[in-house]
Parts: structure tokens; sequence; C-alpha cells
């Protein structure tokens, strides 16, 4: 089984408005399922968006709260959901990543490794400490958050290392930049060979106006989906076998030269 059918829920945030932001993350993640899509992929911090300095008034232990609801939604609907949202972790809160099956199970986890300054992430949150595939149906998958993708390490590690097929990503990515967005969404394909399936925020959110422009690009760097910059759901279908296909005819990773511009 190497075809699958994603959902990109783009959602305008509500700052703070958890019962509102919930209602939109559920209404698009019934639509989807029922448009026979295997995965959704909802946004960075859909519940709450960026109020980080109350994160103590929404952050929840995995396994309870917001987790136990998205696990409950994912069992009801027979569908695969992946998004951030925060996460209590000992005395600190964490920008927290997750992935849970269609019946429901957590089957990952993702830390954000790289905070964004520029929205005081540093100031809130905790650092993630490490990268996390998963190994799913239709192929490995990496996982990561907005900012991250900035950072090519992280996905070149998941892709050489891994074997990651599908990198998912999940963001709160400001209008102002949304050019560098589709830029490096689309670099991350084609470097990496593989399939890149990226959510995206919109509209204004406290005072910030997010991008939009969700998207789904193929290993070859073709934009295969594609959202605009209001609220909406965009689904693709995608055949990972095409990964192979790509770094067969273009072998890139049997002619890296670490040993020359890598250094310990």
């Amino acid at each position: 089984m190497t075809k699958l059918t994603i959902s990109l829920g783009q959602m305008q945030i509500k700052l703070a408005r958890v019962e509102d932001n919930l209602e939109s993350a559920e209404r698009m993640i019934r639509e989807a399922a029922a448009g026979d899509s295997q995965l959704i992929i909802l946004p960075e911090l859909w519940s709450t968006g960026y109020d980080l300095a109350n994160a103590g008034d929404y952050a929840d232990e995995l396994g309870a709260g917001m987790f136990a609801q998205l696990s409950k939604t994912a069992s009801e609907q027979s569908i695969a959901i992946f998004g951030s949202i925060l996460e209590r972790r000992g005395d600190q809160f964490m920008n927290c990543a997750v992935y849970f099956d269609a019946a429901g199970s957590l089957a990952g986890v993702y830390r954000k490794i790289h905070l964004f300054r520029l929205f005081d992430e540093h100031k809130w949150l905790g650092e993630g400490e490490a990268p996390t595939m998963l190994d799913l149906p239709w192929g490995p998958a990496g996982l990561s958050i907005c900012y991250d993708l900035r950072f090519p390490e992280l996905f070149r590690r998941y892709a050489v290392e891994h074997g990651a097929k599908l990198l998912l990503i999940c963001a709160e990515w400001p209008l102002v930049r949304v050019e560098h967005w589709r830029a490096l969404l689309i670099a991350r394909a084609i470097e990496n060979q593989c399939f890149v399936a990226a959510t995206n925020s919109c509209g204004d959110t406290g005072g910030t106006v997010f991008a939009g422009h969700s998207m789904i690009v193929d290993p070859w760097g073709s934009v295969i989906a594609e959202a605009g910059e209001d609220e909406c759901q965009v689904t693709a279908e995608i055949d990972l076998d095409e990964v192979d296909r790509a770094r067969t005819t273009i072998p890139v990773f049997e002619d890296r030269r670490p040993d020359a511009y890598l250094t310990n």
C-alpha cells in the first residue's frame, strides 16, 4: 500500500479560544474522513494560537485533555491526525506535534527543536531534543513544526539516515514571509526527493496575519495541491512509489560527498 490520500486543514486560529478552534478542527476532520482521506494535517498550535504567556491554562500532559480528545476523534472518524498543541511536560511547556493513527493510537510525538525567537517561543517553551520518524503503512515519514523548515539538516537526516519518503509539517507561518514558505517547502522536497505535506494557518490571529498556502509537493518539486489565503481544506492522493522513481532517476544520495564538506 503506497497510495495515501491527505487532507490539509487550513484553519484561521482564534487566539486563546480553545472550544471555537476545536469545533473548527473537528469539522475539518469529519469532512476529510467523509471524503475518504486517510490523514489530515492541522496547523501548529491549532487549538490556542500563540498565547504562550498563558500556556499553563491550556497545556495538557500526553494522554489527557486535548490529546485524549484527538485520540477519540481519530478513532471515531477512522482517520489519522497530525498537528501540534501545547504539552505540559514536567515543569516545562512544549510545542508538541502528535500523530494519532486511524485507531486513535498515539503513533508519534515530536517536540519542536527550533524555537522561533520572533514569537518569543524561547521565553515560554522548552526545546525538543530529537527528530521523530514514523513507520507508516505507506512508507517512512519524518515530523516537523514550522520554523524547523529553515533548517535543512533536520530533513536531510530524515531522508538519508531514515529513508523518509514523506515529510509532515504543521505551521503558523506569517503572510509577510509567504515566499520563503513556498520556496522552502519546494526545496525540501527536491533536495530530499520525497513528498512534503504541510498545513499552515491563515488569516489574522492575535494581530499577525498568517499565510495559508498549505501545500503538498512531490519529489520532483511539483506542487500537486495548494490552498489560498483563506480558511479551507485541500486534498490530494500521493503515491509514495514516486519517491523510489525519483531517487533511482537522479541518485543524489549515492553521489553525496559528506567526507568533503561535513565536519565532526
